[in-house]
């Protein structure tokens, strides 16, 4: 139906029945009613032109716009970017600077590469302010912040503790840690340790323990994720999904017009089934769970997040918490501070700040997921 045509039913329906035009007509004949013959003329023609401007075939659909997908790996994870109607020559060139920017990016955040910024600011053992690149100061005043706010769940310092259990650059341990290793790696951890501060247009981390140790791997992927989309909008596009690893960020529509649409997984390593469906335009969104980075040792199944309180992997019942938030970098942190606190924690820490999360525990063999109210507003779809 055309535009115009939306008031053809009404017109139709009001004035123009059978009954009425029958009864008109007759007595037309009979001379009861004397119409001008041009007036009648006139409305025929007005109808005339009203069905026919009435099309019971609706407009096909604009054809679908082709979608692009580059990927690869970075930071020992994979990285993914759907763009919508670009060339192939647009797309060569925007490969090569995603892998560029992710390198650096990787240089940056990376604990396995001993050249990285990060590296060698571990790597010292000075106490004084160390100059550093804005983008790492932003990170580490954002990790501190929520980390004050999830009671130091959240503790980028946790690093000694993530090696002293075999998930950062250290092999994994043949035994499980004794008390007394665990003791001394917490003795070198703490966020009152490091701090961010800023002199002269420069940017410096201070810490106050030679041997502190950073490790930003839990919120590298969320500050990644989020450059991938600020190298969109420089190169003029605006319809995108870019993922790296759990973290992704989207703008615009896909390629046949719809909002991208993000699925939350089911939180096991043995099916690929969807729990959740999510509309997160213009925002970020991060999973983090205990289901995937795992290994066994003396017959224990041992998660990669460490909680910084206990020193050991976490062993309650909260297997995956999603966070929407305005930057997948926050998602990022938020996420992984959630997961630390286990599900009662983690949900009032939601409720006090207003948090869009998306937790799921395991009771036996079932997942029971809880979402705050938040988070339901960027709902599409749900699996029981």
């Amino acid at each position: 139906m055309h535009e115009g045509a939306a008031l053809a039913p009404f017109f139709i329906d009001s004035f123009l029945d059978r009954h009425t035009f029958g009864v008109r007509l007759r007595a037309l004949r009979k001379g009861i009613i004397a119409m001008d013959t041009t007036l009648f003329r006139a409305a025929l023609l007005a109808l005339t032109l009203i069905l026919t401007g009435c099309d019971p075939t609706p407009p096909a659909p604009p054809p679908a716009a082709a979608v692009t997908v580059l990927e690869g790996k970075t930071m020992g994870t994979s990285w993914r970017v759907s763009v919508v109607d670009r060339d192939k020559a647009e797309t060569d060139a925007l490969r090569e600077k995603i892998t560029a920017q992710l390198d650096a990016d990787d240089m940056l955040l990376s604990t396995w590469k001993s050249d990285s910024a990060l590296s060698r600011f571990n790597a010292s053992t000075s106490t004084t302010p160390w100059p550093v690149d804005a983008a790492m100061a932003d990170i580490v005043t954002l990790a501190l912040r929520i980390g004050i706010k999830t009671d130091s769940a959240m503790d980028i310092t946790v690093g000694p503790l993530v090696n002293l259990w075999g998930f950062g650059p250290d092999k994994q341990p043949t035994t499980t840690p004794t008390p007394a290793q665990i003791a001394a790696a917490k003795m070198r951890v703490g966020l009152q340790h490091l701090a961010v501060s800023y002199q002269a247009g420069q940017q410096f981390l201070q810490k106050d323990i030679p041997d502190l140790y950073v490790d930003l791997s839990t919120v590298g992927e969320g500050y990644a994720a989020d450059h991938l989309a600020r190298l969109m909008e420089q190169e003029g596009i605006t319809r995108y999904l870019v993922s790296v690893g759990g973290a992704l960020v989207s703008r615009g529509m896909n390629g046949e017009g719809k909002p991208w649409r993000v699925a939350i997984q089911k939180p096991t390593d043995r099916e690929n089934a969807v729990q959740a469906v999510v509309d997160i335009n213009g925002h970020g969104i991060s999973t983090s769970g205990s289901y995937r980075n795992y290994y066994e040792l003396d017959g224990k199944r041992l998660s990669h997040v460490i909680d910084p309180h206990t020193g050991h992997p976490i062993d309650h019942n909260l297997v995956s918490v999603t966070v929407i938030a305005p930057t997948a970098l926050e998602a990022d942190t938020w996420d992984t501070g959630l997961m630390v606190l286990g599900p009662q924690k983690a949900r009032e820490v939601a409720m006090r700040e207003g948090l869009a999360i998306y937790m799921i525990t395991k009771e036996g063999d079932t997942f029971i997921p809880w979402m705050s109210p938040q988070f339901a507003a960027f709902l599409q779809s749900k699996k029981n």
